[in-house]
């Protein structure tokens, strides 16, 4: 089949309420990608991916299933809308499920005010493969550099389209442009390894390939003699780079099917501070040229900004329909689905509240500590919040860096740690989770 994804989500919605579902809902994504690898100065790796998804979900009565095809020939369409209803018909009941009603659907949004797509030609492959070349380049004239691991150029493009019995129809196209590289420095047990790099939705926005591969060049020689910092009690700096993913565990516990199942250490934290006061943390689905924005969920809501948590105050948790009413609320307009799965909450972009002071003004402030830039794996209790993380940085004394650090373990407890955190004003305004560098006080470091 060569119609459209609207055609087509609408076709397979139709074949499956002839075949017995009450409602049914469809997602269909097609795109295709490039990704260029260099590296020694010659071509490693060339790439181009293309393809399609479809996903049907049917629901009869409070019973669903979701099947899942990655091509759009007629016959697929019909095995697929006879299958799932199969499926559905033997399912256990849930009482949770269900699609929207329609006067709750979105209507009306300005996708173009988005700017999710780059108007701008595909770039070719030759274009690609220099922009990785650059970077390796840079990144090899970076003195103490002795290779690079990986330097990697990509463009993906695609489009996505959903559509329900209940009414709703809508797609959009997303394109992506990033650049990465990798560098290693120092030999045998002393060798050493960094990265930068940057993704953006604009071609235009996007950083020079020179400028991260001498990031990640500086970044790596920064790291040379690292060594064990002491143990014990002290206070740790997150830089910007590492600092969301402590705003993500919050966001995780804030997740309404965690919150739904009793496994999140936020359970019974609503209206109660979980940040010190004067920090919130805002979600803002309509943010221009960012990846998790969009104008609706994935289950046709109309997305909209909120605060996570207002003046330290956790307000409300993140929801999809079904989690929404197993809590007794209402959905946030949060719900994300694949093709082959059905919809679950998801966060789309947030920002913390920055500070007034440079990174610089904390590592004053901290005195002596950690400068956390990398992390290693991750040991957290949903349950409890208590946080144990492998670390990389540097060493700090009287406000001053003084060597590398490695092979450390920051450990603390996520639910004392995020309401004692202050922050920076270093967040990038252009990602998804805007966060700035953030000082932690108290946090146990098992080192030397």
């Amino acid at each position: 089949m060569s119609a459209s994804l609207e055609t087509v989500t609408h076709a397979l919605i139709d074949r499956a309420l002839k075949a017995g579902a009450e409602a049914a809902d469809v997602l269909a994504v097609q795109g295709h990608a490039m990704t260029i690898d260099m590296r020694g100065g010659t071509l490693e790796q060339a790439e181009r991916a293309e393809g399609v998804d479809i996903g049907l979900r049917v629901l009869i009565g409070q019973k669903q299933a979701i099947v899942s095809a990655a091509d759009l020939r007629e016959a697929t369409l019909d095995q697929l809308s006879e299958r799932a209803v199969a499926m559905a018909r033997e399912a256990p009941d849930d009482p949770y499920v269900g699609l929207a009603r329609p006067d709750e659907l979105a209507q009306g949004w300005d996708m173009a005010a988005l700017e999710l797509s780059d108007p701008a030609p595909e770039p070719s492959p030759q274009e690609l493969q220099d922009e990785a070349a650059r970077a390796e380049a840079a990144a090899l004239a970076v003195k103490g550099i002795t290779q690079v691991q990986s330097a990697s150029a990509a463009y993906h493009w695609r489009e996505i389209y959903q559509a329900a019995s209940n009414g709703f129809s809508a797609g959009f196209t997303r394109t992506d442009r990033g650049i990465s590289c990798v560098a290693i420095a120092g030999t045998g047990t002393g060798m050493e390894r960094d990265y930068d790099s940057d993704s953006r939705i604009f071609q235009s926005d996007l950083r020079s390939a020179e400028e991260i591969g001498i990031r990640a060049g500086e970044r790596t020689v920064a790291q040379l003699g690292a060594r064990k910092p002491p143990t014990g009690a002290f206070p740790v700096l997150f830089d910007e780079r590492v600092a969301g993913t402590l705003i993500g565990h919050l966001l995780v516990a804030a997740n309404g099917a965690s919150v739904a199942r009793g496994a999140s250490w936020l359970r019974d934290s609503l209206g109660e501070a979980v940040l010190p006061a004067g920090l919130s943390l805002h979600e803002d689905p309509l943010r221009p040229r960012v990846s998790a924005s969009r104008p609706f969920d994935a289950e046709g809501l109309p997305t909209k900004p909120r605060d996570i948590v207002k003046d330290g105050v956790l307000t409300g948790w993140t929801l999809d329909l079904a989690s929404a009413r197993k809590l007794g609320m209402t959905s946030t307009a949060n719900a994300k689905r694949g093709p082959g799965s059905p919809p679950s909450p998801s966060s789309w972009s947030v920002a913390l509240t920055q500070g007034d002071q440079s990174r610089d003004d904390l590592l004053k402030e901290m005195g002596t500590g950690l400068l956390v830039t990398g992390m290693i794996g991750s040991t957290i209790n949903p349950n409890t919040g208590d946080y144990s993380r492998g670390a990389s940085g540097f060493w700090v004394e009287n406000g001053e860096v003084q060597y590398p650090v490695n092979e450390c373990t920051i450990a603390g407890s996520l639910p004392n740690m995020l309401r004692h955190i202050t922050p920076a004003n270093d967040a990038r305004a252009w990602v998804s989770r805007v966060v700035p560098s953030l000082l932690v006080e108290g946090l146990t470091l098992a080192g030397a």
